[in-house]
């Protein structure tokens, strides 16, 4: 017979085994994916260690790696002999540079093996002093080893609304690909959706569309669609990812995400932020807003994974029931250096504040149009890649009649935008026209008593670069007559891109083209057709056209100071009193996107000649206005077109003496030279 002490020591001992394993499980499970697991680096001199993954074939990442940097000649060094010896070759450092050795405590890096060798090609890795032949520590191969690399799943198919796909492939631990991917639109509250279980359910998770919205999916048309998992979401938390319809709770289309996946660690940097307050919204992959409500005040925070020259915008709906912008009352919050800012600002047209007859109007500071600022900054920070600011405002503001009253009961429609800061003056600053921007019907009950929150972590973007359009200059001796029309800036990859400056609602076409640099000789006369609006009422359709030696434009809009130190080569007449009038206001043409378009896609479509193609073309009835310039000797070789109203619109014309020798255009788009439909006007 067993004694009771016996037992009771017998099942302490099962117990702490069982908790052993089941903590050692739970540690697993929770850790940092960081790719397929290669070895340890053997320790022979100099205190190397580290741990050694494998990131995809060809790129290693070394985990709290140590080297005392003492070794006089001594490289990260690979090869394929039995073992490490002077038959090897040098694995650039994780800046990519093939010097000695520093000193490394606990460092966290991947290293690129060189030459598109793959890891399979070696059989060692190792750190190795090529002048005294010692190693001082390595780690070999396993044989047979598969490094991670993207998987297939099945295609995205459904028997409705068209959906249909390529094979899906999971790129990495944290981002899905959906090739060639078609959905007609109309599903009403459908979602990219992810969650656990052996078939899609209402359990699971909204998956941000490619562009981080959090909104219902728009249409698509064989596009390659790049989903990143929300938050600390991993392909390893999830069975399943669909096309789900929330509303009626069933999946359109879904795979099955296959377990195990041997795929790369995702790049991304998972960044959690926590407000302080009791209430939050995810407005976007990249913008979050919480708030906290003692009637008659409210305090709000918005917090934001923004560049250091980007906005975050948040406020009321300019119609109750609907997602407008125009007549909405915002909040611009953003960071200038180390200070933060919290304008009120009007939003009575698409355009940046400008004079229209006499008055405002535009996007403009309340403060600029008599009224006062109501929102009081309590804090600003920008930590760990989130710019969080913090302000107090009221439910009721009636010493400005310009803004929106907030009711103390009751959802409420709300707006929200992220774009690229500009500068009106010196530290005047104000929002150029957003790049993301709420697309669906938000609405936010803010003095309920019931706590709300489905805020995530943030997550940093794909470290893919968005590259710039190549659109051709206009170099063409024999052109003498120039249309100028309007159109969309063309978010990232248009007039940012191309020149580095926000961008305005609208931009000048210059033969159907987005803002192309222009060369014109000097002595020559010619002709420009302008067609950006004659109606000086419009804020956002009137724009005559101007030349003057500086980049920005919107001559309108400077003060006097300003003006003195801008030269106006044509376009404007002065009084005898020195008042500016603008002599080149023609009737409206307008490229603008298709009624079933959607411009916050702007930047997947991957050249400028297939975007203008997307886009329908319009004139308004009436006649152009003819401007005529003659260069000469006084202009400087580098001038700019613009409009009179409205800065960030126009660019570079280059004046020359002859057409003799042609510039280099540094063309690393998709034309060699200006095609015929790109030098041709689009009438």
């Amino acid at each position: 017979m067993v004694s009771s002490s016996v037992l009771q020591v017998y099942c302490s001992a099962v117990l702490l085994y069982c908790t052993g394993v089941v903590h050692a499980q739970f540690e697993e499970e929770t850790a940092d994916y960081m790719g397929k697991h290669i070895g340890q680096l053997n320790s022979y001199h100099h205190q190397v260690s580290g741990d050694v993954f494998a990131v995809d074939a060809n790129t290693i990442l070394i985990r709290k790696f140590v080297y005392d940097g003492d070794g006089k000649d001594s490289f990260f060094w690979a090869g394929t002999s039995n073992r490490p010896g002077a038959n090897g070759f040098i694995v650039p450092d994780q800046n990519g540079k093939t010097n000695v050795l520093d000193k490394y405590y606990n460092e966290d890096f991947t290293l690129k093996l060189p030459s598109k060798r793959r890891i399979t090609d070696i059989k060692w890795f190792a750190v190795f002093d090529i002048n005294t032949q010692n190693n001082f520590g390595d780690v070999f191969i396993p044989e047979g080893f598969n490094p991670p690399g993207y998987q297939t799943l099945a295609k995205m198919q459904g028997n409705t609304h068209s959906i249909n796909s390529d094979k899906v492939v999971v790129m990495d631990s944290k981002t899905i690909k959906i090739p060639a991917f078609t959905y007609d639109g109309k599903g009403g509250d459908v979602y990219f959706f992810a969650g656990e279980g052996p078939q899609p359910s209402s359990r699971g998770f909204i998956v941000p569309d490619e562009l981080g919205y959090l909104a219902p999916l728009g249409i698509y048309f064989e596009n390659d669609v790049i989903l990143q998992l929300p938050g600390d979401k991993t392909v390893f938390q999830i069975d399943w990812l669909a096309v789900y319809d929330k509303t009626n709770k069933r999946e359109l289309a879904y795979v099955i995400v296959t377990q195990n996946l041997n795929v790369p660690p995702s790049l991304v940097t998972v960044m959690d932020h926590k407000s302080g307050l009791p209430n939050c919204m995810m407005l976007h992959k990249n913008l979050m807003v919480s708030w906290d409500s003692f009637p008659p005040q409210l305090t709000i925070q918005l917090a934001g994974h923004i560049k250091d020259d980007e906005y975050m915008a948040f406020g009321l709906s300019g119609a109750q029931g609907k997602n407008q912008m125009v007549g909405g009352d915002v909040a611009i919050a953003y960071m200038d250096e180390f200070l933060g800012h919290v304008e009120d600002f009007n939003l009575t047209a698409k355009s940046v504040c400008h004079s229209v007859l006499g008055q405002e109007g535009g996007a403009c500071n309340d403060e600029m149009m008599g009224g006062i600022n109501s929102n009081q900054l309590r804090s600003a920070t920008r930590e760990n890649g989130i710019t969080a600011l913090t302000y107090r405002t009221f439910f009721e503001k009636p010493g400005d009649p310009g803004d929106l009253t907030i009711p103390e009961k009751g959802p409420v429609s709300v707006i929200w935008a992220m774009g690229k800061i500009s500068e009106r003056a010196h530290r005047v600053k104000e929002p150029s026209y957003h790049h993301t921007y709420s697309r669906m019907h938000t609405q936010i009950d803010f003095g309920s008593k019931e706590k709300f929150d489905n805020c995530i972590p943030f997550t940093s973007d794909r470290k893919e670069v968005t590259k710039p359009w190549f659109v051709p200059p206009i170099f063409d001796p024999a052109r003498r007559i120039f249309s100028a029309r309007l159109g969309p800036g063309g978010g990232r990859r248009g007039f940012s891109g191309k020149t580095g400056l926000p961008a305005s609602n609208l931009v000048w076409y210059i033969e159907g083209l987005m803002v192309p640099d222009l060369y014109l000789r000097r002595g020559l006369t010619y002709s420009f057709e302008v067609e950006g609006g004659s109606n000086p009422r419009s804020a956002e359709f009137y724009h005559p056209f101007i030349i003057t030696d500086e980049p920005i434009g919107g001559y309108d809009r400077l003060t006097e100071e300003q003006r003195k130190k801008v030269r106006v080569l044509a376009g404007v007449e002065f009084t005898r009193r020195g008042l500016a009038r603008p002599t080149s206001a023609g009737r409206l043409c307008l490229w603008k996107h298709r009624n079933d378009g959607d411009r916050r896609r702007d930047d997947e479509i991957n050249s400028f000649e297939r975007f203008r193609n997307s886009l329908t073309f319009e004139c308004e009835d009436g006649e152009p206005n003819v401007l005529q310039v003659t260069p000469n000797v006084t202009w400087p070789d580098v001038v700019y077109y613009h409009s009179y109203t409205t800065p960030y619109m126009g660019w570079k014309i280059h004046v020359v003496d002859n057409f003799r020798r042609r510039p280099s255009f540094n063309n690393d788009g998709p034309y060699n030279q200006p095609t015929a439909w790109l030098l041709s006007a689009a009438a």
